[in-house]
């Protein structure tokens, strides 16, 4: 059974898993360091993880950040980052359906947009994406990543 849902303190596991796939040079972060940050995560009040579980095991996920703003009416952006399935759980359409669910998220908070930036050469996942309903046509992503931290 298939169920999508928003993730939970008792996810944090199955997270870091997920995370390894899509993350594989990340460093190692310590157990307390996990949960105080998941914890954080959690209980910020602009971000939603939305999870697939599929028979109580967590197969994908997609976390989506709201951003208030004073333009466009004063409606928020959504950013949508860190798509992943895990690759046993590929091809069921678990991508696609908790990219649904961050969407309908971020509509009824009143998004007047949500952007999603993908790897240039991911070109299976940009088909999922426009798929969904994104469209690469409509304006171009810039990325600067902190010097001493580049990766």
């Amino acid at each position: 059974m298939t169920t999508i849902r928003l993730a939970t303190l008792q996810d944090l596991p199955g997270m870091v898993k997920l995370y390894e796939e899509l993350r594989r040079h990340d460093p190692k972060m310590s157990a307390q360091t996990l949960a105080a940050t998941w914890t954080e995560l959690l209980n910020h009040p602009g971000v939603s993880i939305v999870v697939a579980e599929v028979d109580g095991q967590l197969a994908s996920t997609c976390q989506l950040g709201v951003v208030p703003t004073l333009t466009n009416g004063c409606r928020p952006f959504g950013i949508i980052e860190h798509v992943i399935t895990a690759e046993r759980f590929r091809r069921r359409g678990l991508s696609q359906r908790v990219l649904e669910e961050a969407l309908s998220r971020a509509w009824a908070q009143h998004c007047y947009k949500v952007m999603l930036l993908s790897g240039a050469t991911r070109a299976g996942a940009h088909k999922l994406y426009e798929t969904v309903g994104f469209n690469s046509d409509v304006e171009n992503g810039f990325v600067i990543k902190c010097p001493a931290q580049a990766s």
